[in-house]
């Protein structure tokens, strides 16, 4: 892997990190095209580490939301009058919401890395989990604001958040999905997601950091890659909020079966192989 490469891939990872179309598989896409070979285990941990791009850009947004979360929980720990606070609350709700996601990645992680590299996965997950994003929208209330969120709406959202590590499915389109079948408006939903995705790619990229490195992938193509995802997504993330305050999720559904269906005949014809 080379610095072509890694531009290429922070661009990818920028741009579908936070939109409901999936990361992991655009990533994988873009990774076939280069020629790079997605059963390689410092290819599958090089997509884990270009994420910490993606976060530090969410962190970097949200930078004092974060902080007065993080205070507001910390403080609430050992003074009562803080935890009937939202920002105390939010902090328990992204914790309790990131506990799935943690025990099934690592109970499942062969399997992650394994079988499921395999652009016919993504393909049928990128068709399928679309009906999941219009039906949320079909049932969506969008009746209850950040100030509404309970402990229930984080077990919902960090159970459905468990599917994102499907690829194609996309974390963002399982979470807000997730959030809107709980009633909640699609801005919040989004927030949530964006909060959710810190702790749960921040350990992804940490934990596969080792084979990313043990592949003779050098340091500068790393920190290009983190560089160039940064820098895209921080755009990507204002995008996003501007656009779900006024659009429906299912916008992103043609492009996710137009892609998936493509997919299928790459593959049936032999055009592009599965691995």
């Amino acid at each position: 892997m080379d610095y072509f490469d890694a531009v290429i891939l922070g661009i990818v990872e920028g741009l579908t990190e936070f939109l409901p179309v999936s990361s992991t598989g655009h990533l994988m896409i873009a990774q076939k095209a280069l020629g790079l070979d997605l059963g390689d285990d410092a290819v599958t941990g090089y997509t884990a580490v270009i994420q910490m791009g993606a976060i530090a850009a969410v962190v970097v947004y949200f930078f004092r939301d974060i902080g007065r979360i993080a205070k507001a929980w910390f403080l609430g720990l050992v003074r009562p009058e803080y935890r009937g606070q939202l920002d105390h609350r939010m902090g328990w709700y992204v914790i309790v919401g990131t506990i799935p996601v943690g025990i099934a990645g690592l109970l499942f992680k062969d399997l992650i890395t394994g079988d499921l590299r395999s652009l016919w996965v993504v393909a049928i997950a990128l068709i399928a989990w679309s009906a999941v994003m219009w039906a949320a929208e079909r049932v969506a209330r969008q009746d209850r604001s950040e100030q509404d969120l309970n402990m229930r709406d984080a077990v919902a959202v960090g159970l459905i958040q468990v599917a994102a590590l499907v690829p194609g499915v996309s974390r963002s389109g399982a979470t807000i999905s997730g959030g809107l079948f709980r009633g909640l408006d699609r801005v919040t939903a989004t927030k949530v997601s964006f909060y959710l995705s810190i702790p749960a790619l921040v350990a992804a990229g940490l934990f596969e950091l080792p084979d990313a490195m043990s592949g003779g992938i050098s340091v500068g193509v790393a920190l290009v890659g983190i560089v160039t995802a940064f820098v895209v997504a921080y755009a990507s993330i204002a995008w996003l909020l501007r656009f779900v305050a006024g659009h429906a999720i299912t916008w992103f559904i043609p492009y996710r079966v137009g892609l998936g269906l493509l997919l299928v005949v790459l593959l049936s014809t032999g055009v592009m192989t599965a691995t």
